[in-house]
């Protein structure tokens, strides 16, 4: 017997090939931008249904959905744990944002795991090699303070430089310092003064306070600017007011 000697037969023929083809668009995987979107809502809205999904979606083995599981977790202290693994999981699978909050996490310790700098010290790496600008800045921190890695002037220089070129404040501030101070670069007051002005430039108060007490003292790279100096401290003052209002 041949099916299209049946009535209806090619009928069933085509509305089976459609549920194929709606199994198989199902099984296809979801864009970054659709599991972060799922993420927000598990994360925000307490919302079951997207946490399933971000639970079944890790379970293929997609990083972005790894991270975003494992950032929903991190807010419940007894899955801490099992935020550790997933972030590992997602740095492993190229995540570059889970590479970071991996190095956060094992930095300062987690409920039933303690602190361990020297084990975060790789995955900032990792990050920051992909220009992760915050990677970039906790790494050179790590080599200026010696913290679970050998204290390396040049290496806090090179990463803090890193984190300044993409945009962080803190970093900007702290690589002035560095270039006064000629630590691990050679001392320069002129790229001081610039990453000084960067700072203050992105709105970073201690950057804007110090930069107020020179240029209302003068040196030599500027004359005494009174004016200046106190619009300067005056906008310091309000940064500081409005982060405070922020908690």
């Amino acid at each position: 017997m041949r099916l299209q000697h049946y009535p209806g037969a090619a009928l069933l023929a085509v509305l089976g090939s459609v549920f194929l083809l709606g199994c198989q668009m199902q099984q296809e995987k979801p864009t970054s931008a659709q599991i972060e979107v799922i993420g927000m809502k598990a994360k925000q809205e307490a919302d079951a249904h997207a946490e399933r999904k971000l639970m079944a979606w890790s379970e293929q083995n997609l990083p972005v959905a790894q991270r975003e599981l494992a950032i929903l977790y991190q807010t419940r202290p007894e899955q801490r744990a099992d935020a550790l693994k997933l972030f590992e999981q997602s740095a492993r699978g190229g995540d570059t944002e889970a590479a970071f909050q991996l190095g956060e996490m094992l930095r300062v310790g987690v409920l039933g795991v303690a602190a361990a700098p020297a084990a975060a010290a790789p995955w900032y790496t990792q990050a920051a090699q992909h220009q992760h600008a915050r990677a970039s800045l906790m790494l050179g921190l790590l080599y200026k303070n010696g913290e679970g890695v050998k204290q390396d002037a040049a290496q806090a220089a090179h990463w803090l430089t890193a984190a300044a070129e993409l945009g962080n404040a803190h970093a900007m501030f702290l690589l002035s310092n560095v270039y006064r101070e000629g630590a691990g670069v050679a001392p320069d007051q002129a790229q001081a003064r610039h990453w000084l002005e960067e700072a203050a430039e992105h709105e970073y108060p201690p950057a804007i306070q110090e930069l107020a007490m020179t240029v209302q003292l003068g040196d030599a790279l500027s004359p005494k600017d009174e004016l200046r100096a106190s619009h300067l401290m005056k906008e310091a003052s309000e940064h500081r007011r409005n982060n405070w209002n922020r908690f």
